[in-house]
């Protein structure tokens, strides 16, 4: 009885196994009741399938039927009971009765399952559902009885359709490859015997034989996950013993298939051979011979490699063919017969050395022309190079200001290193072209009369193409050093100039604080000695500033002769330089006297101060010396161009001489 056959039963859940085992190992057979009338002939159908899945061993332990009725009348439960005579009266060993709660009490008496035992067969207990665990572990009951026993009988359902339908399936591909075998022995002797009608399983061997083990590995989860069918339930054994013979006659099939397509293949593989080799040494070999050249620009080594690549094209397709045929022999090797496997050797060989001479060959010209890209590559962007660095070169350079100069004069230094460069690339290129093109000219003298003037004359365009870059990187080099020390000589004008105009406001400002911020003369002789003394040393600051302007200008000077341009520092900065050094020379002389003047006054006061008796003659000493000291400072500085400057303490000193005058009269 097949599960399809009866599914819309199935489907109800009239009886069930839950895969829980009793204490005696035996299976627990549960039969769930319910209010509703059941059908005692799907009942029986369910049980009869059922009881049909387990192996005789597992049958032999007998099996415990659970009557759930909790939900049904007496009636149905006893029509259950000894319904179960009938259907299972050997295997079952055990009948528990899950009565309800309440109700029933009076109506057992009126037929009593211990009297009835010899009668019936087996036990039957009534207990309720919380005291079934007396006889059941609760690990083997469904939650429906208050165990941890998980099942899902839709889950159940699927699988066992499943299961029966891969056993259908192998059942009948195991009979028809039985006959296809035996149809091919009886047809192997025949060799002339056309193969095209040859009888195929309707089935996919390979497909069954992986649902199978897919399906098989499905039903097996680790412990201590719940599987409702195993080993026993499903009848695996009988399974795998179907599947062992699944594979046993589809091996024996596939074996049929080989010996007779065997012959066939040597066949054609013999006559593919020879159609590769035959190519490989006829036109193949031709057309590498024509191409020996490498092209004497870019553009033409680009012509050379889109030909190499149509005859790389051409070879590939025959070398897909040596690798079909290559893996073709080596299978056939591995199965073949002694007297087969000779033939196949001598000529996996012959196509071996045919197909790597030619591979080798083109290997070579590929190489050879790749690096005669990059060696006209980097000449076409060396001349570039040059061209670029030359025309930077030709341009006369116009003092603008020392940092473009100095900015000109990186890029310069930045497009020789580039040539230099670029140079050297090419003398790697060169060499590796060169080399190259050796192993070329080594095959294809080997082969038959190829001329060998077109290598020489390769050679000699590589290495004149190299002599003549070099004379050109050589002659930008010599023009590229007369050019730095133009542009050298642009940043040191610019700087002298820069350096020019700064002592030109250096001088500004020691004439600014001489004229504004140095003009106390002091309050003694001490006092004005000192400041007479660093007025001296900021004379000698302003010289050493005059003189190294004045250095800086004849150097731009000599600059200018040096680089051809006119000077230009005479027209404007030195002419500042002597104006500014002329006015602080006059306002320096003028707070020398000054000074000077103040000095005389102070020792000459301070020496009647000191006097006990002070003499008349004393007195008009200090007061001549003290007038003529306030004569000079109400005088007013005159430059040279005429503008006069007067310092603003000239009313501090006045009073102050006129107050050491009074105080020395009395």
């Amino acid at each position: 009885m097949e599960a399809n056959s009866i599914l819309p039963v199935l489907k109800k859940k009239l009886a069930f196994l839950s895969g829980g085992k009793d204490r005696r190992s035996g299976l627990i057979l549960t039969i769930p009741l319910n209010s509703d009338q059941t059908s005692m002939e799907e009942l029986s159908a369910t049980l009869d399938y059922l009881l049909s899945i387990p192996s005789d061993k597992c049958k032999a332990r007998g099996f415990t039927v659970i009557v759930d009725g909790r939900r049904s009348q007496w009636n149905i439960v006893k029509t259950v009971v000894l319904m179960l005579q009938n259907v299972i009266p050997a295997e079952v060993s055990l009948v528990c009765v899950v009565k309800p709660d309440e109700f029933w009490d009076k109506k057992v008496t009126h037929f009593c399952f211990w009297k009835e035992k010899d009668r019936l067969g087996f036990e039957v207990i009534l207990v309720s559902a919380n005291k079934l665990t007396r006889y059941i572990e609760p690990c083997q009951l469904t939650d429906d009885f208050g165990g941890s026993l998980d099942y899902d009988h839709s889950d159940w359902l699927n699988k066992r359709l499943v299961f029966e339908k891969f056993t259908k399936e192998s059942t009948a591909l195991l009979d028809e490859l039985t006959i296809i075998n035996d149809s091919e022995k009886s047809a192997s002797g025949d060799k002339d015997k056309s193969t095209d009608g040859a009888l195929l399983p309707s089935l996919d061997p390979e497909t069954v034989l992986q649902n199978e083990m897919l399906w098989l590995s499905s039903w097996s989860p680790p412990a201590p996950a719940w599987c409702p069918m195993d080993e026993e339930l499903l009848a695996q054994p009988q399974v795998m013993k179907l599947l062992d013979s699944l594979r046993e006659r589809y091996t024996k099939y596939q074996e049929l298939c080989r010996q007779r397509n065997k012959r066939a293949q040597l066949d054609e593989i013999h006559a593919k051979v020879m159609q590769v080799v035959n190519w490989l040494q006829g036109p193949g070999s031709e057309l590498l011979k024509t191409q020996q050249t490498i092209g004497d620009s870019m553009r033409a080594a680009q012509a050379l490699q889109q030909k190499h690549e149509e005859i790389e094209s051409q070879h590939s397709e025959w070398f897909a063919v040596y690798v079909e045929l290559n893996q073709q022999i080596a299978a056939l090797l591995s199965t073949g017969e002694e007297e087969e496997v000779a033939e196949l050797k001598a000529l996996q060989q012959q196509l071996s050395d045919v197909c790597y001479q030619q591979a080798s060959q083109l290997e070579t010209r590929q190489n050879v022309l790749q690096a005669a890209q990059a060696f006209h590559s980097t000449t076409q962007e060396l001349s570039q190079q040059l061209d670029g660095l030359l025309g930077m070169l030709c341009v006369d350079v116009s003092p603008a200001d020392g940092t473009s100069i100095q900015q000109n004069l990186k890029l310069l230094e930045e497009k020789l290193q580039t040539v230099e460069a670029g140079l050297s690339s090419l003398r790697q290129k060169g060499t590796l072209v060169l080399e190259q093109m050796c192993g070329q000219s080594s095959w294809s003298l080997e082969e038959a009369e190829s001329p060998p003037g077109e290598h020489q004359e390769n050679v000699q365009h590589v290495q004149a193409v190299m002599e003549e870059m070099e004379l050109r990187k050589q002659r930008c080099e010599d023009m590229v050093d007369v050019r730095r020390l133009k542009m050298l000589q642009m940043v040191q004008l610019f700087k002298c100039e820069e350096d020019a105009l700064q002592a030109v406001e250096w001088l500004s400002e020691l004439l600014d604080a001489l004229l504004k911020t140095h003009v106390r003369l002091g309050d003694d002789s001490q006092e004005t000695r000192t400041m007479l003394d660093k007025h001296k040393k900021f004379v000698d600051v302003a010289q050493s500033t005059y003189d190294y302007g004045r250095q800086l200008l004849q150097a731009t000077v000599v600059l200018c002769q040096s680089l051809r341009c006119t000077t230009r520092s005479s027209g404007d900065t030195l002419p500042r330089l002597n104006r500014v050094w002329k006015q602080f020379t006059v306002s320096a002389d003028e707070r020398q006297q000054r000074l000077e003047l103040a000095l005389n006054f102070h020792t000459i006061a301070e020496r009647v101060l000191q006097q006990q008796h002070v003499e008349v003659e004393s007195l008009d000493e200090v007061d001549s010396s003290g007038r003529t000291l306030l004569d000079r400072l109400a005088l007013p500085i005159i430059f040279p161009d005429g503008y006069k400057h007067t310092f603003t303490f000239f009313f501090f000193y006045y009073n102050f001489f006129f107050m050491c005058g009074t105080q020395m009269y009395e």
